[in-house]
């Protein structure tokens, strides 16, 4: 067993494989903690210098069978795992990982934002990990900016929100997430855009990846990765500011910085929200004024609370994938 090129991913599939903390893992290979972490957090998107992919290398080629087949499993080649859609729309940028998964960014024809495919499959759901299956889906890589919101209202003739001042968004929130659009601002966004609200779900799965890890970026509660009151900004921040914050398929701002709504109703008129924001404008249940959250795992459920959205586009449904 060889692994052309280590990434974080494999670096991490490795030391889960070996049942090791990731200080244990960092002795081992004679590197810092914060080394194997940046590696982690970095996933696909980052590559350990030669010399340690050579560690890597030496490191797999001597463990037992058992830790071969665990890292064989972690690497999504295990039993029901389904190989991703292939065929991308737009325009594409994809790579092959030791999985065999077919990684697809793609820009949306109409808005330009950048969506990321989430592979079909079972994952862990919630907070009993229940294991369910998804269809293969694409994802916005960030949330619905300002600036992306002022093309949808310029072209549509749609109100703005309410902070805008004279219809318009102060300059230097051009790449924040645009905030107080209510769930029917949302739809239509999405109408316009030929795309739809993720389900729970679909949005879960795109924060936790198959394995239900606690956070987008591990199971530590790591402040530095996201915007939360903690972190004392107290107000939103460039939706690619965090960028050891992102999930296992490299979507921002999954924890912190603001709610976004989910397709899922809870009750008649009433919408899951997820994510978390630093002071939370409450329009859809009649109430208003703002509520002070912290760091909260990715499996919580917050619902009935308006912020903005995240748009998917499904893969086997837009007949641009199969």
């Amino acid at each position: 067993m060889t692994v052309s090129k280590w990434s974080g991913r494999e670096t991490r599939a490795l030391r889960e494989a070996k049942r090791m903390s990731l200080r244990e893992f960092a002795a081992y290979l004679g590197v810092s903690d914060r080394t194997i972490s940046k590696w982690e957090a970095g996933a696909d998107r980052i590559r350990p210098r030669p010399e340690s992919q050579a560690i890597l290398d030496t490191v797999l080629q001597r463990a037992s069978d058992d830790v071969r087949t665990r890292f064989d499993l972690l690497m999504g080649r295990g039993a029901g795992y389904t190989e991703a859609p292939r065929r991308p729309f737009g325009s594409t940028s994809s790579t092959e990982s030791l999985s065999g998964v077919v990684e697809v960014e793609q820009t949306h024809p109409r808005t330009g934002k950048l969506m990321t495919l989430i592979p079909g499959g079972s994952f862990l759901f919630g907070v009993n990990n229940q294991v369910l299956e998804l269809p293969p889906f694409y994802i916005d890589v960030t949330p619905v900016t300002n600036a992306d919101y002022a093309q949808f209202v310029a072209e549509r003739g749609y109100r703005a929100p309410q902070h805008w001042r004279n219809g318009s968004f102060p300059d230097d929130l051009s790449d924040h997430p645009v905030v107080n659009v209510t769930y029917r601002d949302a739809e239509a966004y999405c109408c316009w855009a030929g795309n739809a609200l993720p389900t729970e779900q679909q949005w879960e799965k795109a924060a936790r990846g198959v394995d239900g890890q606690a956070f987008p970026w591990g199971n530590q509660v790591t402040i530095a990765k996201c915007n939360v009151r903690e972190s004392g900004i107290g107000g939103t921040t460039p939706v690619e500011r965090y960028h050891s914050g992102v999930s296992p398929y490299g979507v921002y701002d999954l924890s912190g910085n603001t709610w976004e709504w989910c397709s899922t109703e809870t009750d008649p008129g009433r919408y899951v929200l997820r994510g978390r924001l630093i002071h939370v404008f409450c329009v859809c249940c009649g109430c208003s004024g703002s509520r002070q959250v912290g760091v909260v795992s990715a499996v919580r459920r917050l619902a009935r609370l308006s912020i903005m959205a995240r748009v998917i586009m499904l893969a086997e449904l837009s007949g641009r994938a199969s």
